[in-house]
């Protein structure tokens, strides 16, 4: 077999042992799907009518914020699964089963490749579950093409790509798997302070460049113009920017730490 058959072989044996862990462990699944789905119910139902009183001047329509909100709850959706990832990665690193495979003969880098497409994967499946629900209480993109729609689909893989090899660094970098759950925090954290439940120009002045200069930030309003038919202005390069740089990013560092890093 040749060296990239080799890869491949080793990278579809470690996909498959991540996904058996994620069945092994249902529950942190659940949490990642309960927390925006909960979101989204909480801002639609109890903030709704307030919210969109003040993004519409006065007016209070309840099924509008329901499409200006699905986008940004789209990315948080993704940001959820990198915790789960980050303590994955660093229970392999800490528990000794690295050690193990530097012993075998596979591709060292299958068992980051593993991880990575593993995460993906869930993100993507909790993403269009999440986009059920939305459907399901009133979210509506009619003037979306199928272009459009498949553009959306892949801006928010490529989201899911870029944070899952950050997430992978934060839990090779954490000593310990706790850790590794704290320090991935931020990645959640970040988009709160986005665009994701109000417009920028609606936030305090002071506050608007921490919300205007971050990646989450274009990457929801690109995916509100994909879907909802709004102006997406620069904010599709910058969010293909973003991601770019993310991944590239952890992707390098995951592979330093992983290379580096004593059995």
């Amino acid at each position: 077999m040749s060296a990239l058959s080799l890869a491949l072989r080793d990278s579809a044996t470690m996909l498959r042992r991540n996904l058996l862990h994620v069945r092994r462990y249902p529950s942190l699944t659940l949490n990642v799907l309960l927390t925006p789905v909960v979101l989204l119910l909480l801002f639609v139902y109890i903030f709704g009518d307030v919210m969109s009183a003040g993004i519409g001047g006065g007016g209070s329509d309840r099924s509008e914020y329901v499409d200006y909100l699905v986008p940004g709850i789209l990315l948080m959706t993704i940001g959820g699964t990198l915790v789960g990832t980050a303590v994955s990665v660093s229970m392999d690193m800490t528990e000794g089963i690295i050690a193990r495979f530097r012993t075998m003969a596979i591709h060292r880098g299958s068992v980051l490749v593993g991880h990575v497409v593993s995460s993906v994967l869930q993100s993507v499946a909790s993403v269009v579950l999440v986009g059920a629900v939305a459907v399901a209480i009133g979210f509506r993109s009619t003037d979306a093409t199928a272009v459009e729609w498949l553009a959306a689909f892949g801006l928010l893989s490529l989201v899911a790509l870029a944070l899952t090899w950050l997430a992978v660094g934060v839990g090779m970098v954490s000593p310990n798997p706790e850790a590794a759950g704290n320090n991935a925090v931020p990645l959640i954290i970040l988009p709160f302070l986005s665009s994701a439940f109000v417009p920028i120009e609606a936030m305090p002045g002071w506050f608007q460049p921490v919300a205007e200069y971050q990646p989450f930030t274009p990457a929801i309003e690109t995916l509100r113009g994909l879907l909802l038919g709004s102006g997406i202005g620069n904010n599709g390069w910058l969010s293909v920017g973003w991601c770019l740089g993310l991944a590239l990013f952890g992707y390098f560092w995951s592979a330093s730490l992983f290379h580096r890093t004593p059995g």
